[in-house]
C-alpha cells in the first residue's frame, strides 16, 4: 500500500468547502471521484485542514493510500484532463507509510486580501474583500504584531468549532500593500474555527479608524468573544502553505 501525498490549489468560489458533504460539490467529493478513476480503486483522501465555503487555496495538502501503480508524474499529468479547471494538482509524490496531511503538518501560513476601491471590481469580488476607502496600513500592523507569540485565541474562535485547544503559537503576521490589494500574511501552529477570518475583521476595524491597537490588545486578551466581532468575507482568504518541518529559528 502506497500512501501519495499531493499538492492542491484551487478557486473555492464554486464549492461548498474541502470537506465532503452529502448534496454538496467540495473540494474533496470532487477529488476522491477523480482519483478513484486513476487508480482504479475508491479513495479516501484526508487534507491539511478543512476550507469553509468560497476560501482558496494556493497549496492545500492532501494523502491518500492507493494499491494502484501509477507513476506520480502521471498523477499529476492525467488529473489535468480529469479535474475542473478550478481544481489543479500542483504537485504529487510517495511519502513514507505514516505521513498524514493533517497530523504530520508542523505549521501554516494563510493570506487574505483587501482590495480598496470607491468603485467596485466585479473581476475581484470573489478574491478580495473590497473596502470603499483606505485603511491606515501603518495602525493594523502596529495592532498585528500584538499577534506574535503564544497565545490563548479564545476570543477569536467562532462557536461551532471542534473541541481542540486554543492556544496557537503565531509566528508571523503582517500586512503589505500590493498594487490596490492589502495582503495579510499570517504563519502559525495551528487556527481555530474562522480564526484568520475574525483577526481580519477587527484588524480591518483598526485599518478604518473605528478601534484601537489598543482596543485589539484587550480582544487578545479575552478568554471569550466579548466585542462586536464577525468573520472577514470568506472570498478574501487563501490557505498559502503547509509546512512540515518545524518553522526555522532565525
Amino acid at each position: 500500500m502506497r500512501t501519495i501525498k499531493l499538492v492542491v490549489a484551487y478557486d473555492g468560489s464554486c464549492y461548498h468547502g474541502f470537506q465532503k458533504q452529502k448534496d454538496y460539490d467540495t473540494i474533496q467529493s470532487i477529488l476522491e471521484e477523480k482519483l478513484a478513476l486513476l487508480c482504479g480503486e475508491p479513495v479516501v483522501i484526508a487534507g491539511s485542514g478543512r476550507t469553509d465555503a468560497g476560501v482558496h487555496a494556493l497549496a492545500q495538502t492532501v494523502t491518500f493510500k492507493t494499491k494502484g501503480r501509477i507513476p506520480c508524474n502521471n498523477i499529476v499529468r492525467a488529473s489535468r484532463s480529469l479535474l475542473p479547471r478550478d481544481i489543479v494538482v500542483v504537485s504529487a509524490a510517495e511519502v513514507p507509510e505514516g505521513f498524514h496531511a493533517r497530523f504530520s503538518a508542523c505549521w501554516k501560513i494563510y493570506q487574505y486580501r483587501v482590495l480598496c476601491t470607491n468603485t467596485p471590481n466585479p473581476f475581484r469580488m470573489r478574491y478580495t474583500w473590497q473596502q470603499p476607502v483606505p485603511l491606515k496600513l501603518q495602525e493594523m500592523n502596529a495592532a498585528a504584531a500584538l499577534l506574535l507569540g503564544t497565545h490563548d485565541f479564545s476570543a477569536f474562535r467562532s462557536s461551532g468549532s471542534v473541541d481542540s485547544s486554543p492556544i496557537k503559537t503565531i509566528y508571523e503576521a503582517g500586512w503589505h500593500q500590493e498594487e490596490a490589494e492589502l495582503v495579510f500574511r499570517i504563519a502559525g501552529d495551528g487556527f481555530l474555527y474562522h480564526m484568520v477570518r475574525n483577526i481580519v475583521w477587527s484588524l480591518v476595524q483598526v485599518g478604518l479608524g473605528r478601534r484601537t491597537r489598543e482596543d485589539f490588545a484587550a480582544e487578545l486578551r479575552a478568554k471569550r468573544c466579548e466585542f462586536l466581532n464577525e468573520p472577514a468575507p470568506a472570498e478574501g482568504l487563501y490557505l498559502e502553505e503547509v509546512c512540515y518541518k518545524p518553522y526555522p529559528e532565525r
